[in-house]
């Protein structure tokens, strides 16, 4: 298996996450088998499969977590010189020359990808067009509704 890129923090909330699912998730639903075993019939005991079905969903994330961590290589910009160019984990700030606005994206693993906070997946068109640039450049990105033309103000490592 290939190694899957990753910034250090989002190794950080995959291992949070991991430990919640180990320590809290887990053995509530262990209880809640318990508890539902207890009231009798399992073939038409609907507490018992649901709680069997949210079992299987905990594993099956546990399962998929420990192998993203294992087969993960983690990078920490913090760590590197900056020398303006765009690389995984950088941020980098955005000017759409039609429109004049400014946008700021971090370029992080799939797994810790977040529009919503600006967060983009390294595989995402916008991320592919500006691995490799740097600032001061001036890229055509292919959008969904068609190429638009940026300007890399600053990138950051931050």
């Amino acid at each position: 298996m290939q190694p899957i890129p990753m910034t250090a923090k989002g190794a950080e909330m995959l291992r949070n996450e991991l430990n919640e699912l180990k320590s809290v998730k887990r053995p509530q639903i262990i209880q809640a088998i318990a508890d539902a075993r207890e009231h009798g019939d399992l073939k038409e005991n609907a507490e018992y499969h649901a709680a069997r079905e949210q079992q299987g969903f905990c594993e099956g994330r546990i399962q998929d977590i420990e192998a993203k961590l294992s087969n993960a290589q983690i990078i920490d910009v913090t760590k590197m010189t900056n020398n303006g160019k765009v690389i995984f984990g950088a941020t980098v700030t955005l000017l759409n020359l039609d429109t004049d606005k400014e946008t700021r994206y971090r370029i992080v693993g799939d797994d810790e990808a977040d529009i919503k906070n600006n967060l983009i997946s390294v595989n995402s068109p916008i991320a592919r067009g500006l691995i490799g640039k740097s600032q001061d450049d001036v890229v055509n990105i292919q959008t969904p509704a068609g190429a638009v033309e940026y300007e890399i103000v600053e990138v950051e490592y931050l």
